[in-house]
């Protein structure tokens, strides 16, 4: 049977049994939280144990290395819409170790996409059209800086609200420990006092 036939056998019986109850919320984050992480399937259930966060409790986006690499793409978006309309009061961007984007070669993955039957004419017709291919197929070195750059992304967003504050974390996927990157609210309090002094 497919993933998808498995699937939806699961779910015909999820609902005819009203287990869905037991996940019953609604659209505001109770703890007031978006969370920005990786796509890892090591994650899926280990960072909210990890976090001791419940079904309602954040906003969970997801991506390949938990990276804003564009000022005005759907993540960025998401982020303000979690604030502006959700109420989240706080963000949180959390990586991993041993990400598949550490260290990430966008050679190689124009390579395999080569073998799923993608034409060398399709990546040299975009890289005509200007885009950098090279840029947005490659990873990153260290997770600790990549997530710092996505903290500062988000930080420096001409729409993003000066007093919320923004944490960056690293988990280990195989333990759930967390390490604290950056800490959103002493940044907070650094730019509060320089602004007093001025």
């Amino acid at each position: 049977m497919s993933a998808i036939g498995a699937i939806m056998e699961h779910n015909r019986a999820f609902v005819q049994e009203k287990r869905y109850t037991a996940y019953e919320t609604t659209k505001f984050p109770d703890k007031k939280l978006v969370i920005l992480t990786c796509m890892d399937t090591r994650l899926l259930e280990l960072l909210p144990q990890a976090m001791g966060l419940r079904n309602g409790d954040a906003k969970v986006i997801k991506n390949a290395g938990a990276v804003v690499s564009h000022p005005f793409g759907s993540i960025m978006r998401s982020i303000l819409l979690a604030i502006y309309e959700l109420k989240a009061e706080e963000v949180c961007v959390i990586g991993h170790h041993e990400c598949g984007m550490a260290n990430l070669e966008s050679a190689n993955v124009l390579e395999s996409a080569k073998r799923y039957g993608i034409p060398e004419e399709n990546i040299r017709t975009l890289t005509y059209a200007g885009i950098d291919l090279d840029g947005w197929l490659t990873g990153f070195k260290k997770i600790e800086e990549s997530v710092a750059n996505s903290v500062n992304m988000i930080r420096s967003h001409p729409l993003f609200p000066a007093t919320v504050p923004v944490h960056g974390l690293v988990i280990h996927p195989s333990t759930g420990q967390l390490d604290l990157v950056v800490d959103g609210l002493e940044v907070l309090a650094k730019e509060q006092s320089a602004e007093a002094l001025i």
